[in-house]
C-alpha cells in the first residue's frame, strides 16, 4: 500500500498557494475546475518528495473549515530550519512553535492546519532570536 496524497479544505486559494508554493515550495502539478460541483482541486508536490501529493480543495461556496479533534500535523523535513521560519514571518504566516532547539518548529496554513518543521540531519545551533522568542502563534 502507498499513500498518494494528502487532502486539505482550503478556504481561501491565494493565501493557501502563497503558503504552499511561496513559503514551502511546492509546486502545482495540476488543476481542475468543476463548475457543476463548484469546487477546485489543486494537486502540489515538493521536488524532495514528488511521489506523495497535497491536494487542495476548495469548495467555492464554503467560507471557513474546523478542525478535527482526531488530526494533528502534517510533518516536513526541511534543509534550513532557521531560514523557513524567518520566511514565515517575512510572508506573515503562524509561526505557533519557534525553533528555539534548531532542530523543531510548528507553522499553521492560513487554514489553521498545522505543520511540523524538522531540519534535515543534526540540529542547527542554538541561535538568536528563536532562543528568546515566546511562541508567536497559538500551539
Amino acid at each position: 500500500m502507498k499513500i498518494l496524497h494528502v487532502m486539505l479544505r482550503v478556504a481561501d486559494v491565494d493565501q493557501s498557494l502563497s503558503f504552499f508554493v511561496d513559503l514551502l515550495h511546492f509546486q502545482i502539478v495540476r488543476r481542475l475546475e468543476n463548475a457543476s460541483g463548484r469546487f477546485s482541486l489543486i494537486y502540489l508536490i515538493n521536488r524532495l518528495n514528488p511521489g506523495l501529493e497535497i491536494e487542495l480543495t476548495f469548495n467555492w461556496d464554503a467560507s471557513s473549515y474546523t478542525i478535527g479533534t482526531s488530526f494533528g500535523h502534517i510533518a516536513l523535513a526541511v534543509d534550513d530550519l532557521y531560514s523557513i521560519c524567518q520566511r514565515c514571518l517575512d510572508l506573515g504566516f503562524v509561526l505557533a512553535r519557534p525553533p528555539r532547539d534548531g532542530y523543531m518548529a510548528f507553522i499553521k496554513s492560513p487554514d489553521g492546519i498545522s505543520f511540523e518543521l524538522l531540519q534535515n540531519g543534526p540540529s542547527l545551533p542554538p541561535q538568536e532570536p528563536w532562543l528568546s522568542m515566546a511562541n508567536v502563534g497559538t500551539w
